[in-house]
């Protein structure tokens, strides 16, 4: 290989030249390409790091929110009295959540607001099923007491009950106090206070159903002595 001086200086041939150049520049891109490459895989990665590390940087506040609103809709729908384990738990999901944001714990601040948020759709769920159950228990409880009622007036306006007048009398209070009970409960209905008519339909059963076997007893001792 030829060098070429110039005023003292080496200097490489042209064509040896272009190929040191060519070299470099074939390096340049390979390192290139290299970076490229390597952001392909890892760029996802690294921008969901970068997300995810900016998103707990700050309180949780729209998912807070978010959590108050459904808590204040379950309780609209009566979840604080007919999914109360289920309300009580989002509640409390919430409290957590505002805990660990005085904490500085934004990133335990947000999975509770997103457990709160997620109990009390949950309880609004439970609580629409739990009523319509026992609105259904409580209207067919109502028709067993007017179906009793209505067994014991029976009784009453026969002959029969004329010879128990003490039996009658015992009858009688019953069916009006079952005629008072039945409107209050008429009444709770209306306020959607299920569980409040409830008891009153149930004391009202009991004490019919006490009644109304004297009823037949006290005829069928009579019925002896009428055949006689």
């Amino acid at each position: 290989m030829r060098l070429w001086c110039r005023a003292g200086l080496v200097v490489w041939p042209p064509c040896f030249a272009s190929g040191r150049s060519a070299v470099a520049a074939a390096r340049s891109r390979s390192k290139a390409s290299g970076y490229w490459y390597s952001f392909g895989v890892y760029g996802p990665l690294v921008c969901l790091i970068v997300v995810l590390a900016g998103a707990c940087t700050s309180p949780p506040n729209k998912e807070m929110d978010q959590a108050q609103g459904a808590i204040d809709a379950a309780r609209a729908a009566g979840a604080d009295r007919y999914a109360s384990t289920e309300f009580a738990a989002a509640t409390t999901a919430l409290k957590s959540a505002n805990d660990a944001v005085e904490q500085g714990d934004y990133r335990l601040a947000l999975n509770h607001a997103i457990d709160s948020r997620e109990q009390a759709q949950n309880a609004a769920r439970v609580a629409a099923d739990n009523r319509a159950k026992l609105r259904g228990d409580v209207e067919r409880s109502i028709a067993e007491v007017k179906a009793l009622a209505t067994q014991v007036q029976a009784w009453i306006a026969s002959p029969a009950s004329a010879r128990t007048p003490r039996t009658r009398r015992v009858a009688q209070q019953a069916v009006t106090q079952a005629t008072g009970e039945l409107q209050k409960a008429g009444s709770a209905m209306q306020t959607e206070d299920y569980t409040g008519a409830q008891k009153l339909v149930t004391v009202s059963k009991e004490r019919l159903q006490k009644v109304l076997p004297v009823a037949p007893a006290a005829t069928d001792a009579q019925s002896p002595r009428r055949r006689k």
